[in-house]
């Protein structure tokens, strides 16, 4: 027989779990307010139970942050971060994203190219697969979320679906890939791991030398992973056995902190080349040569990299001279040009010795690629010709060179709805629209557009800092970037 209480014991009963949930739920904690549409917005109490049934924080937050915490500490260097194709603290930070995968419910392997794959057959396993990825290599001085946060937000949206019981419920098969080099720091060649993968990275590849002298190929079989020709062509995926690829990555600009939100969708990619500007002169003594009698390549890279600044400043001036772009590539070209000289270096580099050689990067991204190529036919002409004025010799080397990607259409409108509805349900109310960003950074979707459709998701940093130290994602973006995925997922069901 059921007992009976008085309305009275009940309301204290209720009253009773308010005050214990407010002051003793870790989930609820008031040390760390949620932050969502901006660095005001807090959900309330009455929300706290929708919070625990629907967005998951333990999982997609508390551990999430947690674990990318983990991974910035896996580094090579003592004091920041750096991690780079196949140092020893990239093998660790696989292993460490493997563990997580299994976590998840996924099979997991380790390819040719150091890529780390998880996987789940889902409802059909035949079927063509959905692909989200991104890298696990860092710049050096690192922050802790560019490229980690991709990986990372996709493993735990797919965990939440495992502890569920809903991860096989999947209709297709879905893999997580951790891309073993986008940043190419370590051999000057971007997209290593994507570029495998899609189909696009050359044999020719395998024979790029480090500083070491160290090969692509003999970086791999250090690890025991056999390479050759043969094994590079079979990495690359079959078209038809994919039906996409997604990707999350921090904005690494200032645009989405400025109106509030946490997550955007990106439309396109910049296209961007990288150049290695090599001049030579005389090399001599610094206290003996006259300065009339020199043949220094060191003022001289000074002026190409004044050249360079200005032509990328002032596109107008140089290129509708020659009249090689018409009125608009010129227009696109001041809104999204963006040249820089990030390494500079000279031979023998002593403090009393006039160098014999400078060598100096150039790093060129534009929307458009004909401006693009415009850019640099006009900054070699230029360059030439300063070189010979200065009786130097010079050579202007190709690196690396992506055309500018346009991002599906369908799928960046899935992935707007995915951002709304967890934007929304993190708030309890509707919002501003999710806004649609052009992203002037590389990313892999670049090389795996090679292969398949792609779409991608910006998370919004703190300053639009990136490729530093000071990077940084509030955790409840990390929050939302994670049930983004998740809402993503749910209508794959």
């Amino acid at each position: 027989m059921a007992s009976f209480h008085p309305p009275c014991f009940h309301t204290t009963i209720i009253i009773s779990c308010v005050v214990f949930i407010l002051f003793f739920s870790p989930a609820l904690s008031l040390q760390e307010p949620v932050l969502l549409l901006s660095n005001e917005t807090h959900l309330d109490a009455d929300d706290s139970e929708v919070r625990k049934t629907e967005l998951f924080p333990e999982i997609l937050r508390d551990e999430a942050v947690g674990r990318l915490n983990e991974l910035g500490q896996v580094s090579d260097a003592n004091g920041y971060l750096e991690r780079t194709f196949l140092s020893h603290a990239s093998v660790r930070a696989a292993k460490l994203i493997s563990k997580w995968m299994e976590d998840a419910g996924l099979t997991t392997w380790v390819d040719s190219m150091g890529n780390v794959h998880g996987r789940v057959g889902g409802a059909n396993p035949s079927s063509k697969a959905l692909l989200i990825g991104s890298h696990l290599d860092t710049v050096i001085d690192a922050g802790k979320f560019d490229g980690s946060l991709g990986i990372v937000s996709a493993l735990s949206a797919l965990k939440v679906l495992h502890v569920n019981g809903r991860l096989r419920k999947l209709r297709q098969p879905v893999e997580v890939i951790a891309f073993s080099d986008e940043e190419g720091v370590r051999f000057q060649s971007t997209f290593l791991g994507s570029g495998a993968i899609a189909g696009i990275l050359p044999v020719s590849s395998l024979h790029i030398r480090d500083k070491s002298d160290v090969t692509v190929q003999g970086a791999l079989e250090d690890k025991s992973i056999e390479i050759n020709e043969d094994a590079l062509s079979h990495l690359k995926y079959d078209p038809e056995s994919v039906s996409a690829y997604i990707e999350v990555h921090i904005e690494q600009g200032p645009v989405l902190e400025s109106v509030g939100l946490p997550l955007g969708v990106v439309k396109g990619i910049a296209g961007q080349t990288r150049l290695k500007v090599t001049v030579k002169g005389s090399q001599g003594h610094a206290g003996t040569v006259p300065m009339s009698m020199r043949q220094d390549p060191m003022p001289a890279a000074a002026e190409l990299i004044v050249l360079l600044e200005s032509l990328c400043r002032y596109p107008e001036n140089f290129i509708s001279q020659n009249g090689q772009c018409d009125a608009s590539v010129v227009d696109s070209l001041k809104g999204s040009l963006v040249c820089t000289v990030g390494e500079i270096s000279s031979w023998p580099s002593a403090s009393n010795v006039i160098p014999g050689q400078v060598t100096f990067t150039v790093d060129i991204r534009a929307m458009d690629d004909m401006g693009r190529a415009a850019i640099i036919y006009e900054l070699s002409n230029r360059m030439y010709q300063v070189c010979d004025r200065r009786s130097v010799s010079c050579l202007i080397e190709p690196k690396h060179d992506a055309n500018a990607v346009i991002c599906d259409t369908g799928l960046s409108t899935q992935l707007k709805s995915a951002a709304y509805a967890a934007v929304k349900k993190m708030a309890g109310e509707d919002i501003s629209d999710v806004p649609v960003l052009m992203s002037g950074a590389g990313h892999d979707a670049m090389a795996m557009s090679h292969l398949t459709k792609v779409g991608m998701l910006f998370v919004r940093c703190r300053g639009g800092i990136s490729h530093s130290p000071e990077e940084h994602v509030l955790d409840d973006d990390v929050w939302a970037a994670g049930l983004a995925i998740l809402s993503f997922l749910e209508t794959q069901m």
